[in-house]
Order: structure tokens, then C-alpha cells, then sequence
């Protein structure tokens, strides 16, 4: 008999972020507050590089970005900003991680809290997600409650509900 289980997984759509990327792009040219800025993004893998002309710049790029996800029914908390950098030219850099898979941190952090609130399920670590199983679905639609009270920022999905 197999047991009833879900996934519990963090992905972001990378064809939904190049889309929101368009749009910022798009929306920079046209925007008479930008004219004549240099201000880019662009991707590579799942690391944005955001060129802007100074922090104010860079400010806006983030607003139009989160605004962009936002459309693209993504979400901003999938973007980890990292420090910005000085560039040539007085021009400020800036790498924007899109956050893939759960990390070691957060998984601990999620099976602690399961843990916790006592439900019958077990949850164990599959490389970047987390598997979580239980004799009944009632147990494991509680632990989905569970975890989404935790306030975790990453966008977290659950998949392969199997009973």
C-alpha cells in the first residue's frame, strides 16, 4: 500500500521571467524618465544583472521589476537582490538571484516546524524540495497549512498530492 504524499517545491517559471524582463525593458525605453539613461537587465540562468545609472535609477528598475512579476503572476519573493556595485561610468550593478529549489536552511526550517505541530506525516529532504508523507490526508492538508503560516518569503508550491 502506498502511502499518501505531496511535494513541497520552490520553482520559478524562467520563460515568466524573461517575459517580466521584456516588459521592464520595453517600459524603460518608452519612459520619459529614463530618457537617455543606460539603465539594462538581462539574464543569465537564474541571475539578473541590473545596470542602472545611479541609485535612484536602480530604485525604479527594482519597482518596475517586482511590478513586472507581479503581471507575470510570479512572485517578488523569489528575488534575492544582492549588494550593489560600483560600474564604469559612475553606474551601479547589481546581480538579483531568482531563487530555484529549497535550500538546506529552509528545509530544516520547514521539517522543524512539521515536527512541531505534532501531525502524523513524515517530511525528508529530496536534493531541492521536500517530500512530505502520512497515513491520512487530513494530516497532510494540515501540514500544507502548517507550512504556509510559517511566513517563509520564497515562493513555495505543493505538488504530486498522491493519496
Amino acid at each position: 500500500m502506498v502511502m499518501p504524499s505531496f511535494d513541497i517545491v520552490s520553482k520559478t517559471d524562467l520563460t515568466e521571467v524573461d517575459n517580466a524582463i521584456g516588459g521592464v525593458t520595453r517600459e524603460v525605453a518608452q519612459r520619459f524618465d529614463f530618457k537617455g539613461s543606460k539603465c539594462t537587465i538581462e539574464r543569465s540562468d537564474a541571475t539578473l544583472t541590473i545596470m542602472a545609472d545611479d541609485d535612484l535609477k536602480l530604485k525604479q528598475m527594482h519597482e518596475l521589476l517586482r511590478g513586472y512579476f507581479a503581471r507575470r503572476k510570479l512572485d517578488a519573493g523569489a528575488l534575492d537582490f544582492k549588494t550593489v556595485e560600483k560600474a564604469s561610468g559612475n553606474m551601479v550593478r547589481q546581480e538579483v538571484v531568482v531563487k530555484q529549489g529549497i535550500d538546506r536552511d529552509l528545509a530544516k526550517t520547514i521539517i522543524k516546524a512539521i515536527k512541531d505541530s505534532k501531525q502524523k506525516v513524515q517530511a525528508a529532504i529530496q536534493g531541492d524540495e521536500l517530500r512530505v508523507t502520512g497515513k491520512k490526508i487530513d494530516d497532510l492538508q494540515a501540514t500544507i497549512t502548517v507550512v504556509r503560516g510559517l511566513k517563509i518569503e520564497q515562493p513555495l508550491q505543493y505538488l504530486n498530492f498522491r493519496d
